[in-house]
């Protein structure tokens, strides 16, 4: 039976912070816990959208990569669809849509799947690029991102709200990626406009958090706290 009110996520957000970008869960071991959800994949490459059970892999040439189970990721998260609430949407921006949730639906303290399929009158979004060896931090990586737009484009919206409270482990807040439906634009969302849509919304119980113990690096590694969050709000936003 599947787990429906659980959150998965491997890896944390800090650690990308601090630059430990090496793929450390294989792609199929990840799906296990989820069908839906977002992420990157190893060395920093490119923004994740898994929809369906099918990841795809958005590159910062604007490439979409669909990727294989033994794909590894550095930090994703996945949950397994199962809609409480659908509503249709008509030409309301991202901004309104997030406030209007947020307003409704009383979840400044909850984790939530939110998933949109429909036609976006605009969508904007960015990649960052492939890392290589010896890695720089998360912002230094993301200083420079390809951005992308596109007009009249269908496809689906995937991503989380997560509690503030969690920032660090995760974003908090709203963080979504877009995927379209012949699978060749996409990418970290900075803004869209929905033309006509359906959201379906899930709140989720329970986040579980996996670590790669046995990897070296993030074994070893010294995390800056201190400056945590305002290198997250530079680099996602």
């Amino acid at each position: 039976m599947r787990d429906t009110i659980t959150l998965y996520q491997h890896g944390t957000l800090a650690m990308l912070v601090a630059g430990l970008f090496e793929g450390t869960l294989p792609l199929g071991e990840l799906l296990e816990h989820g069908d839906t959800g977002i992420g990157t994949a190893d060395s920093l490459d490119g923004e994740m959208v898994i929809v369906d059970g099918q990841a795809y892999k958005v590159q910062g040439s604007g490439k979409v990569v669909p990727l294989t189970p033994d794909t590894k990721v550095p930090f994703a998260s996945v949950h397994f669809m199962d809609a409480q609430e659908t509503r249709s949407l008509v030409g309301v921006t991202d901004e309104q849509l997030k406030e209007q949730l947020q307003a409704e639906m009383k979840m400044d303290n909850v984790f939530v799947g939110v998933r949109i399929d429909g036609t976006f009158s605009h969508m904007h979004t960015r990649a960052v690029n492939k890392q290589v060896r010896p890695f720089p931090n998360l912002t230094a990586a993301t200083r420079v991102q390809p951005e992308f737009e596109q007009d009249q484009v269908s496809g689906s919206v995937v991503g989380y709200f997560s509690p503030h409270l969690f920032q660090g482990a995760t974003v908090g807040g709203f963080h979504w990626h877009f995927i379209n439906t012949t699978r060749d634009f996409g990418g970290h969302i900075l803004d869209f406009t929905v033309n006509q849509a359906e959201i379906s919304v899930q709140v989720l119980e329970n986040m579980v958090q996996h670590l790669p113990i046995t990897n070296t690096e993030f074994r070893a590694k010294n995390m800056a706290l201190d400056s945590l969050n305002k290198d997250i709000d530079e680099a996602e936003h």
